[in-house]
């Protein structure tokens, strides 16, 4: 195994004593739980779609015969629907790439309430659809939902990084994915219908997005900025100062502000980094092939295919009540591949072999990609690194979501093999290539991607990002 590559090497002192770690207060809490009510909304809207699939696809057919006084044709209400449900990843697709600009501009907290406007939005326009007759108001507000998913998915897991003390860090950043998958049960079991996925009340199902929220703009005053931010974007030490020791209950906060310190002198000489400069940079090579193949492996494992068409899939297996296996999945995913042949006894095993599948997801392609991102790189090139990474994320969901139903018409139960397939790969490449941050401060990670040979080259990397990127670049 190539040096440097599986384990970030520790040097003496490094470890931080039990005893002098920050301890857990109530506004780090706070500031979490208000932070992953987005992530919530997030895994809400990837839900909600499922269930009341035919009863949507039945209103879209009473629109067109309102309209043009005929039935719509099956070829154009597959359209419909497949653009109704992949139209969120577009918008994510979109929003991803401008996480970097939007949290540099607005700050990370002001981004994330900012971003409740497009909540609002769309889940009044997906709300009002059917009063409308309108399904292009569905469409719509499915893809301005998916442009607020998109900045959350960048804006979550960069503020709770940011504000997380460090041996914390990868434990709380797990939260954004478990908020994620606790939307998407809460959006399953609401869509039953003998709760809210019936002809009348879908509308309220898909309009309840806003309720996350309501309640984050009621909290987030009370929540402090990322004391990073403060103090190496904005360069305000007593803010900084003030919202570490909200932060961390300690009044001596000197310790924390010596590590942004350094961090920021190492920033005064990168400079801030672009997604050209991104690019273009040895020394970023290795942590962004890192964070994007990461990415690529959550959603080319195929666990959207399973929430976006896991009914569908169900009834293909031969289960009577597909709805409830559909919200068993969502109920392992949040606790913790291949469908086989269509015969009775089998459509149980089936079952079995999803949720495992949906249960090993989540203990790490599910949650690690978010939080790694902000582990890997320092924080000048940050912004533009979550950017990058969260773009690849949603155009390989959006990619899923529109090819699933064309790839299992075409290879049936064999469809999962394809994404076992590519899972060997990433887990060969995660073995071998992806470093431990645990325990790590920020500093310390990109210094150790400093000194070690780049994934692309034999080269070793300059001593200094600003070596890197040259005069031209920092001007």
């Amino acid at each position: 195994m190539p040096t440097g590559f599986q384990q970030i090497s520790r040097e003496e002192g490094d470890e931080v004593p039990r005893e002098a770690r920050p301890r857990v207060t109530s506004t780090l809490v706070l500031s979490v739980f208000t932070a992953v009510l987005g992530s919530l909304q997030c895994g809400y809207n990837i839900g909600v779609i499922n269930a009341p699939q035919k009863i949507i696809e039945q209103n879209y057919n009473a629109t067109w015969l309102a309209r043009h006084n005929s039935p719509i044709d099956l070829a154009t209400l597959t359209t419909l629907w497949s653009l109704s449900v992949a139209i969120f990843s577009i918008g994510g697709m979109i929003s991803s790439f401008l996480v970097g600009v939007v949290s540099e501009w607005l700050g990370r907290k002001r981004a994330m309430i900012i971003n409740n406007a497009l909540a609002f939005l769309g889940g009044a326009l997906m709300g009002l659809a059917k009063l409308g007759c309108s399904y292009e108001m569905m469409i719509l507000g499915r893809f301005l939902i998916g442009a607020y998913s998109g900045l959350v998915s960048g804006l979550v897991p960069m503020y709770v990084g940011e504000i997380s003390p460090t041996h914390l860090r990868g434990a709380l950043g797990t939260l954004h994915q478990l908020a994620l998958v606790i939307g998407i049960l809460i959006a399953q079991v609401f869509g039953l219908d003998s709760l809210l996925g019936t002809p009348d009340l879908w509308p309220l199902l898909l309009g309840l997005t806003v309720a996350p929220s309501a309640l984050q703009l009621v909290l987030f005053p009370f929540c402090p900025e990322s004391p990073r931010y403060l103090y190496i974007v904005r360069n305000k030490e007593s803010k900084a100062k003030e919202s570490l020791k909200r932060l961390t209950g300690c009044g001596d906060v000197s310790e924390a502000l010596s590590e942004m310190k350094e961090e920021k002198r190492r920033m005064d000489m990168e400079r801030k980094v672009s997604i050209a400069q991104l690019f273009r940079c040895r020394i970023y090579r290795q942590p962004l092939l890192i964070a994007v193949v990461l990415q690529l492996s959550q959603q080319l494992s195929g666990i959207n295919a399973i929430f976006y068409y896991s009914t569908s899939i169900f009834e293909s297996a031969g289960l009577e009540q597909p709805v409830f296996a559909t919200i068993g999945a969502g109920a392992i995913n949040a606790a913790f591949t291949v469908v086989s042949e269509r015969v009775p006894a089998m459509s149980y095993i089936s079952m079995v072999a999803i949720f495992g599948f949906v249960a090993f997801f989540e203990i790490g392609p599910g949650p690690i990609p978010w939080f790694i991102v902000a582990e890997l790189f320092s924080q000048g090139p940050r912004p533009a690194a979550i950017a990058v990474a969260g773009c690849c994320n949603w155009t390989c969901n959006f990619i899923v979501g529109m090819a699933f139903q064309s790839m299992a018409d075409v290879c049936g139960p064999y469809v999962f093999l394809i994404f076992a397939a590519l899972l060997l790969g990433f887990f060969l490449f995660t073995y071998f290539k992806v470093p431990e941050t645990r325990g790590r401060t920020f500093d310390q990670i990109a210094a150790a991607f400093r000194r070690t040979p780049s994934l692309l080259d034999h080269e070793v990397k300059p001593s200094t990002e600003l070596d890197c990127l040259g005069p031209d670049d920092n001007a």
